[in-house]
């Protein structure tokens, strides 16, 4: 069939809260540095009471990288739940303004919409404390089969791998994806995601994902070795595609045929890594929806990873599309 978007999106519909902080909030406040944790209503608006001035952005995982891609000229579409309220709205805004499709009902009632508080201490490592509120409340009704059918990739994002109803809808995506002779593809997301759902995500990248992403720990965790080559030659056996992301270092890409690392792009001026992971897919999937070689896709996600963490947000503040033409 013709499909009428390159890349569907489903996660966690969050808005992001930035802020510079220094380490000792971090350790005031018991919190990981560079983890992401969850947090109840309550615990949210603790830590928000003790920051200064904040920027409001759109964010959430997969939501992040369908912006990246509908900055590079992707056709977009996108489904997570949000609550009809200020942070709802301001969500629904920013994605349609990316002339995203987001059709998915608002709730009209129950949790609020998530939010993230995003920690930024002066190293650009990003620490966050996620209220998850309204977006785990998304469920198989959600799953629009239309879109599914007309999206070649459905990219989906660990994070949302947490309640009951919404790895039902995941299921529900996987299979009218494959039934349609689409890819599907997944983010591990992050390692306590990993951590907390190991035999489900293991059989999950086994029989439902063709192209995973993830960072050198998750992978390793997923696989539980040390060895980042022993892992890739895991993921190898178990999806037709993978990425694993090494920072600086560049990343990993690994389909049938080959195992091969793309050296990654000196950035000079580091400010928030917030979306990294995120940006890469989005560079990564415009150049596999676009024809391109696994390496040149390696590449492409390098570039526009490198771009999203010279400033604060995890959203793209320029025209990719114009930005890798000049960096081609």
């Amino acid at each position: 069939m013709a499909h009428k978007y390159d890349v569907l999106g489903i996660g966690n519909a969050i808005v992001d809260i930035l802020i510079h902080v220094d380490d000792e909030f971090l350790k005031s406040e018991n919190l990981v540095k560079g983890s992401m944790q969850l947090v109840n209503e309550q615990e949210a608006a603790a830590i928000y009471a003790k920051l200064g001035q904040c920027i409001e952005c759109s964010g959430g995982s997969a939501a992040n990288t369908i912006a990246g891609l509908a900055s590079l000229g992707g056709d977009t579409s996108y489904i997570g739940k949000v609550r009809d309220d200020q942070l709802g709205r301001v969500f629904r805004h920013d994605i349609n303004a990316l002339g995203t499709s987001f059709k998915t009902s608002s709730a009209a009632e129950g949790p609020a919409t998530a939010h993230c508080l995003v920690l930024v201490t002066p190293d650009a490592e990003r620490t966050m404390c996620t209220y998850l509120g309204a977006c785990v409340n998304l469920t198989t009704a959600d799953i629009d089969e239309d879109v599914v059918r007309s999206s070649k990739i459905c990219y989906l994002e660990g994070y949302l791998w947490d309640p009951e109803p919404a790895k039902e809808a995941f299921r529900k995506a996987i299979k009218i994806a494959h039934d349609a002779g689409n890819k599907v593809s997944l983010s591990l997301s992050d390692p306590f995601c990993v951590g907390r759902h190991h035999e489900e995500f293991l059989h999950l990248v086994r029989d439902g994902v063709d192209i995973l992403f993830a960072n050198e720990d998750e992978i390793k965790m997923l696989y539980k070795t040390d060895n980042i080559n022993e892992a890739a030659l895991q993921v190898q056996k178990d999806c037709d595609m993978a990425a694993i992301t090494c920072g600086a270092a560049g990343c990993i890409v690994i389909n049938q045929d080959e195992i091969g690392h793309v050296q990654g792009r000196r950035v000079e001026k580091l400010v928030d890594t917030t979306g990294a992971g995120d940006l890469f897919a989005s560079g990564f999937l415009y150049g596999l929806t676009n024809g391109k070689s696994i390496g040149e896709c390696g590449a492409l996600g390098n570039l526009i990873a490198g771009e999203v963490i010279t400033h604060l947000g995890a959203r793209p503040d320029i025209d990719l599309k114009k930005f890798i033409e000049q960096n081609a």
